[in-house]
């Protein structure tokens, strides 16, 4: 797709594969429990779309919208890593330091096997310095988060667990630890940093570093994974402590959007206010390839191929709150996804947004034209179908009706497309056997003329309002 054509929101392929998207969420989100989801979609420079669903406080019944604050947890390492980088583009480190030349009162144990190469700060970005996952404390299971000063001292009592650079190793104490040294490079508090340098030239203004309290009003309510046989449980909390630069902050899909714009400000002579467009670049390259050859690390950034595509972001995961921002460079598509219930799996969605869509804004913006204007009385027929049996979705698609399972893992699978026979009967069209191709579709209508219930053979689905 080109990166710089126009993509409308209403051409009909693109428009199509969105009502797919939505009714897919939709789905998930009744049959799962999920309190809400926001996703937004960027392509280039603009705000191409945005949603919420469901609630952001489920016992007040407060609906979510793209404009909900949710925390976003370790894409919060995406705005450590930029400011990392800006610090380095204005002289005041090195990439290649040593973490004790800006921190001297580094110091952990190592084994013997790990002696001989100190630690720097690209190893922190790109989770290969070795260190431990996390700081000496068992906050995630006590909510009791220690400050730095308490993760400073309670180094005594760990020990590197790998060589620096001997294989790709997850560390939320080493990306506390590169902010940190963005806090002793520029004498300001990282929160403050970030704000000023980073959210402020970006116009985030619904984006917080920290200062959120569990019971924030601004926030959208907290809530633990679902157990079998149990209800789901508020889950909360305020500021990480020590951890603040690994996963503390707070924010929409709509300013996250935002700093999805900016990843694609990578022209030669780009300057953004923020970081250059040859810095954004060596962010998004590879600096650490995992074996697989499939995915590795840039400077803060996941950097993967999926379905010939290469994609690069990072996810999020705290008390009560799950995040995914995924940004595809070469067609200037970004996917951002944020929930307040930790098993909500965003990264699911913006899969499933990826490979949906961005076909679908390939052809919006090809020039060609699009398909004769459907039928208005098509309508008629849409909507969400159910017996003992299962659920149907019946859709526009770019050449008529279509009818989806929206229980699949992949709503493609084994659409059937329905071709006009007579009055309200079509002809199934589908590349699954296990479904009814060849075979016939009957609407019935209601006395509004609405359908009421659809047959095929002597079997029928009657329509619900919702799932």
């Amino acid at each position: 797709m080109s990166a710089s054509a126009a993509v409308s929101i209403e051409h009909p392929e693109l428009r199509a594969a969105l009502d797919l998207f939505v009714a897919w969420i939709e789905y998930r989100l009744a049959y799962w429990s999920l309190p809400s989801l926001a996703v937004a979609v960027v392509h280039d420079q603009r705000l191409l779309w945005s949603r919420a669903f469901g609630e952001a406080d489920v016992e007040r019944h407060i609906p979510a919208t793209p404009a909900t604050i949710y925390r976003i947890g370790s894409v919060t390492k995406l705005f450590t890593a930029t400011a990392v980088m800006r610090l380095r583009d204005a002289g005041a480190l090195k990439l290649d330091d040593p973490v004790a030349q800006h921190l001297p009162w580094f110091k952990i144990a190592r084994e013997a096997a790990h002696e001989g190469v100190e630690l720097t700060v690209r190893q922190l970005l790109c989770h290969t310095s070795g260190l431990p996952r996390e700081a000496a404390f068992p906050y995630w299971e006590t909510m009791d988060f220690p400050s730095m000063v308490e993760v400073r001292d309670g180094l005594v009592r760990q020990s590197s667990a790998l060589p620096p650079e001997s294989q790709w190793k997850y560390s939320n104490l080493a990306v506390a630890l590169a902010g940190e040294i963005v806090a002793a490079v520029s004498a300001m508090p990282y929160a403050r940093y970030v704000e000023r340098h980073i959210l402020e030239p970006l116009g985030m203004r619904s984006t917080f570093v920290d200062g959120m309290t569990a019971d924030d009003a601004r926030l959208a309510r907290g809530y633990g994974r679902r157990f079998p046989r149990a209800p789901r449980q508020r889950r909360e909390v305020g500021d990480i402590g020590g951890l603040i630069a690994a996963g503390n902050m707070a924010s929409t899909v709509e300013d996250l959007a935002r700093f999805a714009m900016l990843q694609f400000r990578t022209g030669a002579n780009a300057q953004d206010p923020v970081l250059a467009g040859t810095t954004l670049k060596e962010m998004q390259r590879m600096h650490w390839l995992e074996p697989g050859w499939q995915a590795g690390w840039g400077l803060g950034f996941r950097v993967y191929h999926e379905d010939g595509r290469t994609c690069i972001g990072h996810g999020g995961l705290v008390p009560g709150h799950a995040a995914e921002l995924r940004v595809l460079p070469a067609e200037k598509i970004a996917v951002i996804v944020l929930s307040n219930a930790e098993d909500t799996w965003p990264v699911l969605y913006a899969q499933r947004a990826t490979a949906s869509l961005v076909p679908a804004m390939a052809a919006a913006s090809s020039g060609r034209p699009p398909a004769a204007e459907l039928d208005p009385g098509l309508s008629r027929y849409l909507g969400r179908y159910r017996n003992a049996w299962g659920d149907s979705q019946v859709l526009l698609g770019v050449r008529g009706l279509r009818i989806i399972a929206p229980a699949m893992l992949d709503p493609t699978e084994g659409i059937d497309t329905l071709v006009p026979v007579a009055p309200h009967i079509f002809r199934i069209e589908s590349t699954s056997g296990y479904g009814a191709p060849g075979e016939l579709v009957t609407f019935e209508l209601g006395p509004d003329g609405q359908a009421t219930a659809l047959k095929v053979g002597e079997h029928r689905r009657y329509r619900v309002a919702e799932w």
